[in-house]
């Protein structure tokens, strides 16, 4: 006598089982898989919105530096504006005592004998023109201009005799020195004061 067991039900219900696990765990893994794309995705988005919020904190950081740029630039403009305008009133208010003292040196070191007829200045360039009694007060008249603090060395330009007599008629020119002021005194002369 044989025993038959049927094992067919216990093969169709294991079947069945596997068959339930393998599409549970597909639909699991399906899940995960789409639940890990969408965190991806999600992770993704904020990095690429962070990103975006710094390029704009950026941006406005740069043009906030232009803008600084921008009025530094123009701040520079005005110094130097400003400083060119303190430099034009140094030398107007040097030239103010300047012309005094021309005048001054002109007529302490006028040879007697010797008559001014004209005086040009063009900026520091001077030429006078003058009639002496004769060439040798012409040549005293040269060396006390040249010994006068104003003025640099004279240069004569010409030496003619008037009407056939002794009288000669002169031009000379000469430029002016000018005075130093204390902003143009040495740095080793200002700190032996301080001292």
């Amino acid at each position: 006598m044989t025993i038959e067991i049927n094992l067919l039900p216990w093969r169709e219900e294991q079947r069945a089982r596997r068959s339930k696990r393998f599409y549970v765990a597909l639909g699991l893994a399906a899940l995960l898989g789409l639940g890990g794309g969408y965190g991806m995705t999600w992770y993704y988005e904020q990095e690429a919105e962070a990103q975006r919020q710094r390029n704009a904190h950026i941006e406005a950081q740069s043009r906030q530096l232009d803008s600084a740029i921008r009025e530094i630039s123009e701040l520079e403009q005005i110094r130097e504006q400003m400083l060119e305008q303190v430099r034009v009133f140094t030398e107007l208010q040097n030239g103010r005592t300047q012309t005094v003292h021309v005048m001054s040196d002109l007529t302490t070191s006028l040879e007697e004998g010797v008559h001014y007829t004209q005086l040009n200045r063009q900026g520091d360039s001077l030429r006078l023109s003058g009639r002496a009694e004769d060439n040798g007060q012409v040549s005293d008249q040269l060396r006390r201009l040249a010994a006068a603090v104003s003025f640099t060395e004279p240069v004569l330009s010409e030496v003619e005799a008037e009407g056939g007599g002794e009288r000669r008629s002169f031009s000379l020119s000469m430029s002016q020195r000018m005075p130093e002021t204390p902003a143009q005194a040495p740095q080793g002369e200002a700190e032996e004061e301080g001292s």
